[in-house]
């Protein structure tokens, strides 16, 4: 049947990370799904670094891969080299993640798109946006035809009104060499929605060849290997090195003559850029002391010399970018294959949006990714996760999916956007989590695998494997209570780590809750070896029943937490509450309730101006 005359339950504008996952999603769930992009050959590009995960961000992966979503599975698929970070650090902290090889990862996604049924594919450019009253209907094409949808998701990442800065030049585009996307902003305002600017950057691309490795230091990949998703995928057998190097004072002072021609210090951008991601420039410039800044000099593929520069990111002009990165040790001889830009682009407020993501103006519209003032792939693709569930879930007339603040960092991302709003491009990181201890990256399955086996996403091979980790690392658990060590067994474990002896048997539970024991140390204790060679514990259970032993206070302590912030969930505050009747509220509280239109009163204690004291008279108010 043609495109131009089925009505599709689900359109996806935008083929990126946040289209990717809310295609899938939404085809998954049963929706006759329409995925609408500029350049089918870019499916899932990586855009900046080819990488996926790190602090908090590699969680974020863990949770898409738990609900059912496949970036951890298209990450597996296409690494190149992978990592556990802060190791050193308690287990709330851990965070994966991989190299990958950037044209394996666009080629691998599209082939698991292709492959998902209820998904129809349509390269042009969305233009404009079908409305009736106060709904979605479809959208306009460059092309000339009027697709209609019950839901239409944007995930338009940088392209809405994008534009490019290289020094002086300026050129409309929604990454390097490709044209942005017009008209759908203007559409959206006209609807009375509020827009603003942010902006990005990307480093220069250069050959790998021409890169002297021996003046850096060499960052390989673990030794023991493993995966993103909780699916067996297949482990890395071999991978490639990053390398690092630093800048130094002869770089700075080079690109400070550069900076009059800087667009960020000559007025032409004025936009706001990410905090924790800035230029080169905006490093030198802010942090004056420092006389060196890392670089990560990172391949983006198996079979390709292209690498990227992280740590470069510039809009300074070409002939300054090209002078002062030859001053970095071991770039000397560097070639280019293109150079740093920085890119201005539209995006909404998420103010605007209800915790399904879809927006409070127009029913059944979704914003997904960089549109609703987020930065990084895991951001956006855990967006489109979500709002293609949601986007099917409206279509079938069922509530939304939504999930809390102690269930996922999913959950705390979409929160805060929601509740506070950004006025920078977000970024995740694992300080901004309450409740860190329980959303750790190894727990992702057992958290969240029931949830999307529920909705139709999580497979039923999933569940099962996650069922069948519960129940050894409970059964770890019990034989560790119930069996004793003795003195003999466990005095010269004690001794070789420099820890006062035992007179008397002690159940393993308690000598396994010692911070500085680990599993490893009990390889000569017959009894547990014995029972984890006959009941096939792995490394995945061992680590689980660990974390129990050593962090079960903590854990129990921010249960406790979250279960009094879910009794405030329960709270709702009624749709279109006049705030401006509650007299002894303050003037901000009435303000800002008013315009982002909390759900609950849980909610409403994480908007930035409402305070304890108009908590309680809210609460007061709704008689409890």
């Amino acid at each position: 049947m043609s495109i131009f005359n089925t009505i599709y339950d689900v359109i996806v504008v935008g083929g990126g990370h946040a289209g990717s996952e809310a295609a899938a999603a939404s085809a998954n769930m049963g929706a006759r799904t329409l995925l609408i992009t500029m350049n089918l050959q870019n499916i899932a590009q990586m855009s900046c670094n080819p990488a996926m995960g790190g602090i908090a961000k590699g969680q974020i992966i863990r949770e898409i891969d738990a609900l059912g979503g496949y970036s951890a599975i298209v990450t597996d698929n296409s690494a190149i080299q992978f990592k556990m970070l802060n190791k050193s650090k308690g287990p709330a902290m851990w965070s994966p993640r991989a190299q990958s090889d950037r044209m394996l990862f666009s080629q691998s996604w599209r082939e698991i798109l292709e492959t998902t049924p209820n998904v129809d594919f349509y390269q042009d450019s969305v233009i404009g946006l079908l409305f009736d009253n106060q709904k979605i209907i479809g959208v306009k094409t460059a092309l000339g035809p009027q697709i209609n949808g019950k839901s239409v998701i944007l995930t338009a990442g940088t392209f809405l009104n994008g534009l490019i800065h290289i020094g002086d030049k300026s050129f409309g585009g929604g990454r390097a060499g490709e044209r942005s996307s017009t008209g759908i902003t203007e559409d959206l305002n006209h609807q009375g929605f509020e827009s603003g600017r942010m902006k990005t950057g990307t480093p220069p691309r250069v050959d790998g060849r021409s890169l002297d490795y021996s003046k850096m230091e060499e960052q390989p990949g673990d030794k023991i290997t493993h995966s993103f998703s909780f699916l067996e995928t297949k482990p890395l057998k071999k991978q490639r090195s990053c390398y690092l190097t630093h800048t130094n004072e002869k770089v700075h002072a080079l690109l400070r003559e550069g900076f009059d021609r800087s667009p960020m210090f000559n007025g032409r951008i004025q936009s706001t850029g990410p905090r924790y991601c800035p230029s080169i420039e905006d490093k030198i410039d802010r942090f004056s002391t420092k006389d060196r800044h890392q670089i990560f000099v990172e391949p983006e593929g198996w079979n390709t010399v292209e690498t990227y520069v992280n740590g470069f990111s510039t809009s300074l002009p070409e002939d300054v970018q090209d002078k002062a990165i030859r001053l970095i040790p071991g770039f000397e001889k560097v070639k280019f294959f293109r150079y740093g830009y920085a890119i201005e682009y539209d995006y909404f407020p998420p103010t605007q949006l209800k915790h399904s993501l879809e927006t409070k103006l127009i029913d059944n519209l979704f914003f997904a990714g960089q549109i609703n003032g987020t930065t990084g792939y895991e951001e956006a693709a855990a967006q489109g996760l979500m709002a293609g569930i949601n986007a099917a879930l409206k279509t079938q007339n069922k509530p939304p999916f939504v999930l809390k603040r102690n269930q996922a960092y999913i959950g705390v991302l979409i929160d805060d956007l929601i509740t506070k709003g950004t006025d920078e491009p977000y970024r995740m990181f694992t300080s901004r989590a309450e409740y860190r201890t329980l959303l750790r990256q190894d727990n992702a399955d057992i958290r969240l695998t029931p949830l999307g086996h529920e909705l139709g996403l999580a497979s039923e091979q999933r569940l099962v494997k996650m069922k069948a980790k519960k129940k050894k690392t409970a059964n770890l658990i019990k034989f560790l209570k119930e069996t004793s060590v003795t003195k003999a067994e466990i005095n010269p474990i004690l001794e070789t780590k420099g820890l006062s002896k035992i007179n008397q048997s002690l159940k393993l539970y308690k000598v396994a809750a010692r911070p500085q024991l680990c599993f490893k140390d009990f390889k000569n204790i017959e009894s547990l070896q014995n029972f984890l060679t006959t009941e096939k514990i792995d490394n995945t259970i061992l680590e689980q029943a660990e974390i129990h032993l050593k962090y079960s206070g903590y854990i129990e302590k921010e249960k406790s937490n979250a279960d009094k912030l879910n009794r405030l969930e329960n709270v709702i505050i009624p749709q279109n509450f006049n705030y401006e009747k509650v007299r002894s509220l303050s003037y901000e509280a009435k303000e800002k309730l008013t315009k982002i239109q909390p759900t609950t009163i849980s909610q409403a204690t994480r908007i930035s101006g409402v305070s304890p004291s108009d908590i309680s008279v809210l609460l007061v108010y709704m008689g409890r």
